[in-house]
This record gives C-alpha cells, sequence and structure tokens, in this order.
C-alpha cells in the first residue's frame, strides 16, 4: 500500500501582533489626548496626538519590514487614526476653545460644535477616500492634506497658543473655527500635496539633508510648538503652490503644443 504523504497544515487564522500593536498604541495616544482635553490640559492633549503621529508613521514601516502587513491592519489602521487624527483633533479645539462660542449666543455655539464636527467628517471621508485608492493613486503624492498633517497644524496651533503664548482658548475663539474649517476642507480637496513616502529612493542621500536635519531637530529641542506649527503652515501652504505650479506648466505645456500644431 502506498504511503500518503501528510496534508499541508492549515494556516490559523489570526492578526499580526507587532504592526498592531503600534497601531494600538497610536489610537491610545489619541483617546488620551481626549482624556487629557476633557481635564484641561491643552499642552498634554497637543503632545499625545503628535505621539499618534509618529506610531502611525511606524506601524506601516514595521509591517514592511517584518513582511507582516495585511488586509486587517489596513483597515485597523484607518479607524485608528480616525480616533486619533479625527475625533481627537476636533474635541480639544471644541473643549479649548470652540465651546467658549456659545457666551455670544446659542447661533454661535452651535456655530462652535459644527466647525468641529465638520473638522471631523472631513478627516473621516479623507480616510475612506484614501482607502479607495491604495495601490491606484500615486505614492509621491497626497490627494488632499493627510489627517495627521491636519492634526498637526491644529494641535500645534492648540499647544502654542496655550503654551508659548500663555493665552486660554478664549483669546482666539475666532480663530480656531477658521484653522478647524480650513484643515477639514484641505483634507477633502484635490489639492496635491508632497508624500515622504516615496523618500528616499535609495540609501544615499544629499549631504546637505544632514545638516537641514540637524538644524531642524536642535530647533525643535529648542521650542518644540512653535517649530512644529511653522513647519505645519509651511507643508500646508505647499500643497496649493505645488497644484498652481502645476497648472502653470500644464497650461504653457498645451500653449506650446497648440502653436506647434498651428505651425504644421
Amino acid at each position: 500500500m502506498a504511503e500518503t504523504s501528510p496534508s499541508p497544515r492549515k494556516r490559523s487564522r489570526g492578526i499580526y501582533l507587532l504592526p498592531n500593536l503600534f497601531t494600538t498604541a497610536a489610537m491610545f495616544a489619541g483617546f488620551y489626548a481626549i482624556v487629557a482635553a476633557i481635564g484641561g490640559r491643552y499642552s498634554d492633549a497637543a503632545l499625545a496626538v503628535f505621539i499618534a503621529a509618529i506610531l502611525d508613521g511606524l506601524d506601516g514601516r514595521v509591517a514592511r519590514m517584518t513582511g507582516t502587513q495585511s488586509e486587517f491592519g489596513v483597515q485597523y489602521d484607518s479607524l485608528s487614526d480616525l480616533v486619533s487624527f479625527g475625533l481627537a483633533p476636533a474635541l480639544v479645539m471644541y473643549t479649548w476653545s470652540l465651546s467658549s462660542l456659545v457666551e455670544y449666543g446659542p447661533l454661535w455655539g452651535k456655530f462652535g460644535w459644527a466647525a468641529s464636527f465638520i473638522y471631523a467628517a472631513c478627516a473621516a471621508l479623507r480616510l475612506a477616500r484614501f482607502n479607495t485608492q491604495v495601490g491606484v493613486a500615486d505614492k509621491r503624492y497626497f490627494q488632499g492634506l493627510a489627517s495627521p498633517a491636519a492634526a498637526g497644524l491644529c494641535m500645534s496651533f492648540v499647544w502654542t497658543v496655550d503654551e508659548k503664548f500663555e493665552l486660554s482658548g478664549i483669546d482666539v475663539q475666532f480663530v480656531t473655527p477658521v484653522i478647524a474649517i480650513l484643515a477639514g476642507l484641505l483634507m477633502v480637496s484635490n489639492i496635491r500635496y508632497f508624500s515622504f513616502k516615496a523618500w528616499p529612493t535609495s540609501d544615499r542621500v544629499p549631504f546637505i539633508w544632514i545638516p537641514a536635519a540637524l538644524l531642524i531637530l536642535v530647533a525643535l529641542a529648542i521650542d518644540p510648538p512653535r517649530v512644529l506649527f511653522g513647519i505645519g503652515v509651511l507643508y500646508v501652504l505647499s500643497g496649493p503652490i505645488m497644484t498652481l505650479w502645476g497648472l502653470r506648466r500644464w497650461r504653457e505645456q498645451r500653449a506650446l503644443r497648440g502653436t506647434e500644431r498651428s505651425e504644421e
């Protein structure tokens, strides 16, 4: 009687532990930001969102380095991002500043929570659109402002005003909704932003990047809130500038092709 070969071992269902631990830690940081904001510790809340951004950047890299990428991890990461970069910044801004608009009447109070909700809803829409474009969109660019960058802009504003200028959210209650709504609308816009996921393309980088990175680290060590807010503002402005420059080049090329055809 011929020997039968052992049947292949069925792969057990499960999830990869290491990258999902980073994702869970990022979501915990976002949840802690909400708790800290409720307790009136707004600088701690802003810092927690930045910690969530660092952890969010690590989970994907860990998954790629260890070969533990999965569809579960992609979906779990999106849910974590919604908490850390959608709900947390919206609630921090609301408890810190937007809720004080009710002093001017019920209509202003509704405008305050509406601005907070617009940011949160746009973050959810941004993440949903990103998930549908995985594997299709150009990795060099983001379509719309990425949710961690939008959260970074809002939280660096809160951190700078609260700690460096020693002002309360009431003092900037008419500026906060502008930043919240602007950040939200940029997330769902078609403006292109440079993505650092495709950089660097090799193990070697130009020498100028080393002293530049050193200067940024020193600046962050001296004054983290204002440096982060400055970086956030420059990155937000880079999108419209890059988009307008691209449209200008497209129009110039189109005009050049039209001229060549007319000469023929």
